[in-house]
Formats: structure tokens, sequence, C-alpha cells
């Protein structure tokens, strides 16, 4: 006859807390000086969904628009859905020193990758 065991099961390790990402500090209007192009995000959610716009310098519209972080970066990925420009995505790291969005614009029409930045309009 075997005897219950008391002992208690070893507690399950709990997932260390994701720091939080300031991601409202995205909101505001970004210029793109090489081309005057304009990203504006007007809103950011906490899970990272950003209402914004594009204009080159008609609007463009986004399919899609979130950031993340990626270790303590936070990266911005905004997708377009546009005539000349479905398919075409910017992959962006905010630089908190320098207060800029840089990173890379994918043209899917023509299949290039371009290294690019934007500053803050005041």
């Amino acid at each position: 006859m075997q005897m219950a065991s008391t002992s208690k099961p070893a507690p399950k390790a709990q997932p260390k807390p994701q720091p939080k990402a300031d991601f409202q500090k995205l909101k505001g209007k970004w210029l793109r000086p090489d081309g005057g192009y304009v990203v504006e995000i007007k809103s950011v959610q906490d899970n990272g969904v950003l209402d914004a716009s594009y204009a080159n310098p008609q609007p463009i519209k986004i399919s899609k628009a979130n950031a993340s972080l990626d270790g303590d970066k936070i990266t911005v990925h905004i997708e377009f859905d546009d005539v000349n420009y479905r398919g075409s995505f910017y992959d962006l790291i905010y630089n908190p020193q320098t207060d800029q969005l840089q990173g890379t614009y994918y043209q899917a029409v023509m299949g290039q990758r371009f290294d690019i930045a934007f500053v803050r309009m005041p």
C-alpha cells in the first residue's frame, strides 16, 4: 500500500512581465524629407494598433498600421493597399535620441527596398 504524497506541486514559473511601451510618443506628423511624404499617427491603442494616414502628396490607403516592441525598441509597420502601392510597406524603428522613425521602405512594384527616415513635424 502506497501512502499519498502530501507535498504541494512546485509553483509554475510566472512569465516575466513585458515592459509596457510608450507608444504614445509616436503620435504626430512625420515627414520623409527626401520626398515630402507624410505619415500622420493620430492615435495608438495599447495593443499597438495605429490610426494613421499617409500622403504622397495625395492620400494613399493604409491596409495595416501597428507598433510593437522588439526588445526595448519600438517598431512601426505600415502597409499600403492602393493603386501602385499594393504590397508596399514601411518597417521603421523609433529612435528616441533623434526623435526620428528610421528604417526601410519596400516598393512592391519595383521590388526594391530603400533606407529612409521620417522627422517629426512641428
